[in-house]
């Protein structure tokens, strides 16, 4: 295993890391089922896991299953996304963060948490608070780096002054969704990210299932019939997946060993996140660990899908409020008529 550099915090984490929002028990694992799969992953090298306290009980679950074996792994987890009805708890404010970290320190069973990262963006609370707050928490001891979700450039760029002006911790990570079908950050994550050398942990690399090359255009599936996904009936990404099998059979590449190829290539990502819920689906992936694009696969894959665009949307990408909200995207009537 050949560990990469987690931006500039001294902490060394594997290509592959390992996601758990499938070990939640309301997603049909049982907990120790998933204790296997992860001490399977730990001893064939992945020694970054990630997790969430918006994924059901997925860190007791990987709380219970790092016992005897905490020191062995970098520990990342989120906050941010609701977590009940009431609305004080989600979001980033230093009243949520206080109350937030300990909850997952207490169900991940651990005293510190190596790397605790903002979900979503919070438009609602002064990026001040929220650096304020993350930086009392580094300093305690209890968060050793912090980190970002699914933040645009200029989010980046405000934290990271922001932090360098007030003398707070900066956050040291990015966390984006990124595959051939979606290489949008290309255009202005990742050159930000370089620019700030801060690690970038991607999700989806294998385009929430598109890119495994079970799901394809003019085939039935049980996953397409239930109708859950919107991204699995996009024609337009099907038709970019249907391009890529051959691509990856004259290769002589399962499909899901050139998606996971593809993203881990990219200079500016440090780690792919992989959601496993099997033993058999982590076997299949860790068997693609080394595998290297040459540069004729990768300018095909260009021809495919060009650099810095996106072949539709993936369902749960987060989007800015101006472009779900009308109302943020339009004067008021009255306004209009000023005008």
């Amino acid at each position: 295993m050949h560990y990469r550099p987690l931006g500039r915090t001294g902490i060394q984490v594997s290509p592959y890391a390992l996601g758990t929002l499938m070990f939640a028990t309301v997603m049909g694992n049982a907990p120790e089922d998933s204790a296997r799969i992860i001490h399977k992953a730990l001893d064939a090298g992945i020694n970054f896991i990630d997790t969430a306290d918006a994924y059901g009980d997925s860190e007791d679950v990987v709380g219970r299953a790092l016992k005897g074996r905490r020191d062995d792994v970098v520990l990342a987890t989120k906050f941010g996304r609701p977590t009940g009805q009431d609305p004080n708890h989600q979001g980033a404010s230093r009243r949520w963060i206080v109350a937030a970290v300990e909850n997952s320190l207490r169900r991940l069973g651990t005293d510190h948490i190596d790397l605790y990262q903002l979900h979503r963006p919070d438009p609602d609370t002064d990026i001040e608070e929220t650096l304020s707050a993350l930086t009392d928490l580094v300093r305690s001891g209890k968060v050793r780096a912090i980190g970002t979700s699914q933040t645009p450039a200029s989010g980046i760029v405000e934290a990271q002054w922001i932090a360098e002006r007030r003398g707070f911790e900066r956050f040291s990570t990015e966390q984006p969704p990124y595959s051939i079908l979606n290489r949008g950050i290309e255009r202005e994550v990742l050159p930000t990210t370089q620019r700030f050398t801060m690690g970038t942990l991607v999700w989806g690399p294998l385009g929430q299932g598109l890119l495994t090359g079970r799901v394809r255009k003019g085939q039935d599936n049980e996953l397409k019939r239930a109708g859950l996904f919107r991204h699995l009936n996009d024609e337009h990404r099907l038709d970019a997946v249907a391009r890529l099998i051959p691509v990856a059979a004259e290769a002589g590449l399962p499909m899901s060993h050139l998606a996971m190829a593809f993203t881990i290539a990219h200079p500016g990502v440090t780690s792919a996140l992989i959601g496993v819920r099997t033993m058999e689906h982590l076997d299949s992936l860790i068997a693609g660990l080394e595998v290297a694009l040459s540069d004729d696969i990768l300018d095909r894959i260009d021809e495919i899908v060009p650099p810095g665009t996106d072949v539709g949307t993936l369902d749960q990408a987060y989007q800015p409020p101006a472009l779900e909200s009308p109302v943020l995207r339009r004067r008021p009537p009255a306004l209009r008529a000023a005008a």
